[in-house]
């Protein structure tokens, strides 16, 4: 009741504000029509003015026993909808969505009508549309391999003039290996076999140029010359149904071809990519490499198709894997590491694991299936749920929206959810005589037996010698699965309840066993922090070697002989493989430039700016072009970690404090609470300056950052000992916290020289009341959310680190910085590393003159920098 209950809120929303539209925006409650929209790039090309989703939930309202809504809908289809638009889409999720819903329409209609209360009045005109859809399609396999191209222009084909596209070389596996049942069955209903000759010539190419060696395919194909573009191999995007739709054409089509090839791509699957509970991308040269180190979710469907394939153990261990990030989560990213942080934030109401979690509960009858089917129902309705309908997570972590509702949402999710609950009595017909495509639409079993026009030639056998010794030919009954155990299912699950949240998915690292401290998860590179002992006893262990620079980065070299095993040595290679992949990954990210620290107070009256690096959280000073002024006060304790023992001397004041022990954001909300009016973090790496250093930019903890409306900026140890010792000495010491530094206040530094000294010391604590009142003004305007950085818009980032530099064997990355939390691997949140490099010009260091800092310090500070350089270049030597 609660599946129906949801549907209708998503259903009767996309029907009142955005049919004919292809698809509902949910945020705006209005419809999302191509080209009046800001393009989304390749995600638009599912659109094609063709009312999508309406035709993709065409049979979702007969599964769910709304046959009079299902006559209305036909109708309007019939009536409204047009396939004759000028426009490109996508020549795979044109087929399975809306020649998908066509043909599925088509299918439970002449069911309805068979069993004479509904639709007697149709007379195949959801076919007739299917059929035009498959001849405007066809254009596309105009190639030398089969192969189609990508997309297809609706009124004009492909090579027309004004088609705008056929200049594409390359598609995805999926995207050509993903047509044989759609237009199969197109074939076997119309008795018109053009459409199953071109999707077998399509599927047949691929299987000859798979590897040959390890029997995988690649991600994207030429479909020119048939060369792989991307060379590596998984279950995920990019090739997921490819591997569906071979089985599912043996179910449907009968051909033992189909069956071959599929247990052929199976057993490498096994051999190679599968690395329970996980499914890890491999080289299709080099099946033992690991291609990447996360996992995308489109990989959630595997888990159902295995049961179809009737592999139940590792089906139950990853859908138990997907479920604890899940948990964790509220929903699935729609990419993942290994060690089940969030790769990809994104969550656009995908269906795999409701489709999953559906063939698990049919294969078992364990009612713990029906508990993962509440909880996804819940998480939807409490974190999904908008008034206009239900609306994909922008970010799993911050629980932001973005306006989308796709066509799938309507067509695979609510369909799986009510056959996970519904009893045989909740059906009007026996879903048992249907296959479902990777739409989930529903193609009847009888078409194997109709209109035969394709002679079954086994192709399989010209191109490999097949050992079918262990290939079952008939689908297993799963009555027999488990015989007398009804805990099998939870059995399997045990182990892996706390993979995500406890463990890491690998077992017991070999320099852990070898230092005799039980089950840790392995050292990641992004949790390395230069001053823990442990870290470092583990490195040296794996033959890497750390060398202190300077300006408070390490660098790293790893020499494999020097490792205490080859394991060990096999080990340090994938901790500075992921240093060096950090690494890069910094160049690239988000840039903040550098704010500015402003001693405002006699007697440096502005003449001393300090290069700050900003903070990705709490107010943005760029925003804010007053800045925070305020005295400075430093706090207790001086980490900031815990609450402030000293709120009085901190209230109203800009609070000082060192950095270590915790994140950057807990700081921050710490000093807030005892009422600070900004934050200035100091570096606790003795002797690091801006001078020399990398900008440092502070992270947020990962989790939503805005509670925090104060300023927060961070100084380097040289920096920050200028105000540590101005407050040594003249006690009461003012800063303007700002994006740049501000003109001198010239009428105080002249009033300071005619005073006498005690009239000096009076207009001091008369200027002290006089900046707190400003900063109150300050603190007290108002703030719109524009104020306050959205965590959303940048990757999320460890709060606290080591500075990095890496070198792997005779490489050398200078000026990677690698950040380190203080947690454990696998129980933090999901930070990633994030310390910026920033060119800052010369007049954003210190200003000093004469008064403020003699000579002598000056010189020292260049023989200092000196010294630095020198030993840096012996470093990089």
């Amino acid at each position: 009741n609660q599946v129906l209950e949801m549907f209708d809120h998503a259903y009767s929303n996309y029907m009142e504000h955005a049919y004919p539209a292809d698809e509902l925006m949910p945020l705006t409650c209005r419809g999302r029509v191509r080209g009046q929209e800001p393009s989304r790039g390749d995600v638009d090309d599912a659109l094609g003015k063709f009312s999508l989703t309406l035709i993709d939930t065409l049979d979702t309202l007969v599964v769910l026993n709304k046959t009079k809504e299902f006559e209305e809908a036909v109708k309007k289809v019939i009536k409204d909808v047009n396939l004759d638009n000028d426009i490109v889409v996508s020549v795979f999720e044109t087929n399975i969505r809306v020649l998908g819903g066509l043909l599925g329409g088509h299918s439970v209609a002449i069911m309805l009508k068979e069993k004479g209360d509904f639709m007697q009045w149709y007379n195949g005109e959801l076919l007739h549309m299917a059929k035009e859809l498959g001849y405007k399609l066809l254009p596309a396999f105009n190639t030398t391999s089969g192969l189609p191209y990508p997309r297809v222009n609706l009124k004009f084909g492909v090579r027309h003039p004004e088609a705008r596209t056929g200049t594409e070389t390359d598609t995805c596996t999926a995207c050509a290996g993903t047509l044989i049942l759609e237009f199969a069955a197109l074939s076997r209903f119309t008795g018109t076999s053009i459409f199953e000759e071109y999707a077998r010539k399509a599927l047949d190419f691929i299987w000859e140029k798979r590897q040959r060696s390890s029997n995988l395919v690649g991600v994207t194909i030429n479909i020119h010359t048939g060369d792989w573009v991307r060379k590596d191999s998984g279950v995920g995007a990019g090739i997921d149904s490819y591997y569906e739709y071979l089985l599912k054409a043996y179910v449907l089509l009968g051909d033992d071809s189909f069956l071959e090839r599929f247990n052929t791509h199976y057993d490498a699957i096994m051999r190679y990519i599968s690395q329970p509970p996980l499914l890890l991308d491999v080289h299709i040269h080099k099946p033992m490499l690991n291609a990447r180190t996360w996992m995308d979710s489109l990989l959630a469907f595997f888990p159902g198709l295995q049961v179809l394939k009737g592999d139940i153990r590792p089906a139950i261990e990853t859908h138990e894997m997907l479920y604890q990030v899940i948990k964790k989560h509220n929903f699935l990213p729609e990419a993942f590491t290994t060690d089940f942080r969030v790769h990809w934030a994104q969550h656009p109401l995908r269906p795999e694991f409701a489709e999953s979690t559906y063939f698990l509960y049919k294969a078992t009858g364990d009612p713990y299936y029906l508990e993962v089917g509440k909880t996804l129902i819940e998480n939807l309705n409490k974190y999904a749920r908008v008034p206009c309908g239900f609306a994909a997570m922008k970010d799993v972590r911050t629980g932001s929206h973005e306006d989308r509702m796709d066509s799938f949402f309507l067509a695979e999710m609510f369909k799986y959810l009510y056959l996970l609950f519904a009893d045989k009595e909740d059906m009007i017909f026996d879903i048992e005589d249907y296959i479902f495509t990777t739409e989930a639409h529903l193609l009847p079993l009888w078409l194997s037996t109709t209109n035969q026009t394709i002679s079954k030639k086994n192709t399989t056998t010209e191109y490999t010698e097949l050992d079918d010794s262990n290939f079952d030919w008939t689908c297993p009954n799963t009555q027999i699965l488990f015989p007398n155990d009804p805990m099998f299912a939870q059995s399997i699950r045990e182990p892996l309840k706390n993979v995500v949240d406890k463990s890491c998915p690998r077992g017991i690292s070999r320099v852990e066993e070898s230092l005799g401290s039980g089950p840790k998860p392995p050292l990641r590179a992004r949790d390395f922090m230069a001053s823990n002992p442990e870290h470092l006893e583990i490195l040296k262990k794996m033959g890497v070697s750390l060398i202190h620079l300077k300006d408070g980065r390490v660098q790293l070299v790893q020499h494999a002989v020097q490792a205490a095993s080859s394991l060990d040595a096999e080990d340090g290679l994938r901790f500075m493989q992921e240093m060096i992949e950090l690494s890069s990954q910094q160049q690239k990210e988000q840039q903040l430039p550098p704010r500015a620290v402003q001693i405002v107070s006699h007697p440096f009256f502005g003449r001393v700016v300090l290069t700050a690096g900003p903070a990705q959280f709490g107010m943005d000073l760029s925003k804010h072009k007053a800045g925070t002024r305020g005295f400075v006060a430093t706090i207790k304790p001086y980490n900031g970690c815990s609450e402030i023992t000293n709120p009085e001397a901190v209230k109203e004041k800009i609070a000082l404090m060192q950095r270590g022990q915790c994140m950057f954001a807990e700081k921050a909300r710490n000093i807030q609470k005892a009422g600070a009016i900004g934050g200035i973090v100091i570096d606790d790496n003795e002797g690091s300056s801006s001078d020399t250093a990398p900008l440092f930019q502070m992270a947020g903890d990962g989790k939503n950052t805005d509670d925090i409306t104060i300023p927060m900026l961070f100084l380097f140890n040289k920096e920050g000992n200028i105000i540590l010792d101005a407050i040594q000495e003249y006690e009461a010491v003012e800063v303007l916290l700002s994006d740049k530094a501000k003109d001198r206040d010239l009428e105080m530094e002249n009033m300071d020289q005619k005073l006498p000294e005690s009239d000096s010391n009076k207009q001091n604590s008369e200027e002290a009341i006089s900046a707190s009142q400003d900063v109150g003004a300050v603190s007290e305007e108002p703030e719109d959310d524009s104020d306050v950085t959205d965590p959303g818009s940048f990757p999320p980032a460890d709060a606290d680190s080591d500075s990095v530099s890496i070198s792997n064997q005779d490489s050398y990355i200078p000026g990677s910085d690698e950040a380190g939390a203080s947690e454990p691997a696998c129980t933090q949140g999901d930070h990633q590393p994030q310390e910026q490099k920033t060119e800052t010009e010369s007049d954003s260091k210190v200003n000093w003159d004469s008064k403020v800092q003699p000579m002598e310090s000056i010189l020292a500070d260049w023989n200092e920098d000196i010294e630095a350089f020198e030993m840096m270049e012996k470093d990089e030597l």
